[in-house]
């Protein structure tokens, strides 16, 4: 049954896709709206590579946009520098930006809670400055980029992006990873090597994040270090907190509704925030768990066709 509805989401999917390149090959889609259809399903990469991180592996990481950074420039030097195809610079970005979690995941991963979060913020700070203070990438002027992202690149990627982690969190490396959410210490006791997958999810994370940051850079021109400060990574964190911690599901229905109150509210940065601020607060006091909390929108069929399907003829057995 898992498999059946794992298929029919991707013909859903796929069939989605179909619509939406005939829309935008036929210009029936507003540039604007293209526009945002891209932003979004960046941001659902962003959201999905991050959940694995902090809502399956349980290591709070406010650095993501050091990732995104690392990701984007590393494309666009490829593409741009070199004058490699576009495939192989967001392939690049993806690398480098595994290779960044690497570097900063096996000595960092040691630390717990808010020391882990300091390091991260730190790591995402000093990626922003080397960027700001590197004359080959343009500096603080930014660096023009080549506008290659197209509806399929994205939308490939993130299926990509979904199928992948999903796989691990349902693999016996992502039932580890939980475990080290639920109870670290009781992980370590039992065998599970904390450390190794704490890193390994940082690294898949990581690369995840640097593919989203390959479709930034190719889809808005032009690139500069003030686009991954501090707050960027914010923004990515509110996405898995929205959502709620654990839900991949919550993760990216967060992702799409936060997207497109941001683009409407663009002209209006700091009605925004406020927005941004009052929607985190009373989803604290109301729903702390998030939209989906720990769930899956598939549970939620799942648990409805159980129910249906379990009701009682009236019959009783004794065991």
């Amino acid at each position: 049954m898992q498999s059946k509805g794992f298929w029919f989401s991707i013909v859903l999917a796929l069939i989605g896709y179909g619509i939406i390149e005939f829309l935008i090959s036929s210009s029936a889609l507003n540039p604007f709206y293209v526009n945002t259809l891209f932003f979004m399903g960046i941001n659902i990469i962003l959201a999905v590579s991050l959940h694995l991180i902090i809502g399956i592996t349980g290591q709070f990481s406010i650095g993501h946009a050091g990732f995104l950074a690392v990701g984007a420039y590393a494309s666009a030097i490829f593409t741009m520098k070199l004058h490699l195809p576009f495939g192989v610079g967001l392939l690049a970005g993806g690398i480098a930006a595994a290779a960044a979690g690497l570097i900063i995941g096996i000595p960092s991963l040691r630390l717990k809670g808010d020391y882990l979060a300091i390091a991260t913020l730190g790591f995402g700070e000093i990626v922003r400055i080397v960027f700001l203070n590197f004359q080959y990438v343009g500096g603080a002027s930014g660096m023009q980029v080549s506008h290659l992202a197209t509806w399929s690149w994205v939308f490939f990627s993130l299926l990509a992006t979904i199928i992948v982690i999903t796989n691990f969190t349902n693999s016996t490396h992502g039932r580890a990873c939980i475990s080290i959410r639920e109870n670290e210490i009781a992980s370590d006791a039992m065998g599970i090597n904390t450390t190794y997958y704490k890193v390994i999810a940082f690294a898949i994370g990581s690369f995840f994040a640097g593919i989203a940051g390959g479709l930034y850079a190719h889809n808005f021109y032009i690139i500069q270090p003030t686009n991954f400060g501090f707050l960027k990574s914010f923004d990515i964190l509110i996405f898995v907190v929205l959502g709620g911690l654990g839900s991949m599901s919550g993760a990216v229905i967060a992702a799409i509704l936060l997207t497109i109150i941001s683009t409407f509210l663009q002209d209006y940065p700091e009605t925004r925030m406020i927005f941004y601020s009052l929607v985190l607060i009373v989803t604290m006091l109301y729903r702390p768990q998030g939209l989906m909390g720990t769930k899956e929108i598939t549970q939620l069929f799942t648990k409805r066709s159980r129910t249906e399907g379990g009701k009682s003829d009236g019959k009783h057995t004794a065991a």
